[in-house]
């Protein structure tokens, strides 16, 4: 019964595609996050969202597909909200991100059209047992996070931070440094750290692999799963990462304990914002003084007027080709990684 569902990226760490297993229902009050369940789409929203597949491809959802996703939550502040915990006995539930992450719709940005609606079938199992996104996490050597960091934080989500992680982490690459991507905190999508991979990375790890469909859980299970990456992300033997913070560190994701596991090591904070006020914002809150800002905050002198007269902190539009020789000097000075080439772009 394998064959004939679509497979989310949330299903990428499985086995799903390549070994059986049977689809049972269970009842409400025995559901967990991250339990793997089907469903059936019963209103695809005219074709508005598509699925993110197991390998990161975006592939059209129609109603009467079949999906395979994982139970969690959602609480962006720019799009839409939901969890699991909130589906009645009807089943009926939201996709509420493209990777398969399932869960009742709780609120959504007018700007946006209706999520996809869907019905549950039943959780995946194997010998009379439901599956979960822990089952299929390997076992990881406990080790030391000691590489040198750089830490890309947001003022919300869609700030920039993606596209700053591939801007530096093609410069880091092209001076012959072996980077590792990791995307600490935020909603499982697959697309994020395949971009830092695209741009030279030779490792990328995020949340998901360690059996996490959204990083809102209980602080001690997230600090259980993050202790797994970050030793996953040392193991790796490389020379610098390149880490983002998903969302903000303000919203329920755990950002401010990812940041506090992971300080010793920053040697360099990138902030993309989207208003120059939450720049000051984010700095009081989690006492992060960024290296640079940058993001839609820093289109316009005005905006990185503003930043430099409330925050007292280097504002650069990364994406003018004129700011990235300073950006160059600013890696070089923070990180000092030993290398026989230049960074350039």
């Amino acid at each position: 019964m394998t064959n004939e569902f679509k497979y989310t990226s949330l299903t990428r760490i499985t086995d799903f595609r390549e070994k059986s297993f049977e689809i049972n229902s269970v009842k409400n009050n025995l559901w967990k996050t991250g339990d793997y369940i089907a469903a059936e789409v019963i209103d695809d929203a005219h074709g508005w969202l598509k699925l993110e597949a197991y390998n990161g491809r975006m592939i059209d959802v129609m109603k009467g597909d079949l999906i395979i996703g994982a139970l969690g939550e959602r609480y962006a502040t720019l799009e839409a909200t939901g969890t699991w915990k909130k589906v009645g006995h009807d089943g009926k539930m939201h996709l509420l991100t493209g990777a398969g992450l399932l869960g009742k719709l709780t609120s959504k940005s007018f700007l946006i059209p209706n999520l996809v609606e869907v019905q549950y079938i039943g959780h995946a199992f194997r010998k009379n047992k439901p599956l979960n996104m822990v089952d299929f996490v390997p076992e990881v050597k406990q080790v030391e996070f000691n590489i040198p960091a750089i830490l890309f934080v947001g003022t919300s989500m869609s700030a920039g931070k993606t596209t700053a992680a591939r801007i530096v982490t093609r410069a880091l690459k092209n001076a012959g440094h072996k980077v590792v991507g990791a995307k600490l905190t935020g909603a499982g999508r697959f697309k994020d750290i395949l971009a830092v991979k695209d741009a030279g990375a030779k490792h990328i790890f995020d949340f998901v692999d360690v059996g996490l469909p959204s990083s809102i859980c209980g602080p001690e299970q997230y600090i259980i799963a993050l202790r797994k990456l970050l030793s996953m992300i040392a193991n790796t033997n490389t020379e610098v990462a390149v880490l983002e913070i998903g969302a903000s560190p303000l919203e329920p994701y755990n950002g401010d304990i990812a940041i506090e596991a992971i300080r010793k090591q920053i040697k360099c904070v990138v902030l993309c914002a989207s208003d120059p006020y939450a720049v000051y914002g984010v700095m009081k809150s989690f006492n992060l003084k960024p290296t640079i800002v940058c993001g839609p905050a820093t289109n316009t002198l005005g905006g990185i007027d503003l930043i430099n007269k409330l925050c007292n902190v280097k504002a650069l539009n990364i994406l003018d080709n004129d700011t990235l020789p300073e950006l160059k000097e600013i890696l070089h000075s923070n990180l000092k990684l030993k290398s026989n080439k230049k960074i350039h772009f």
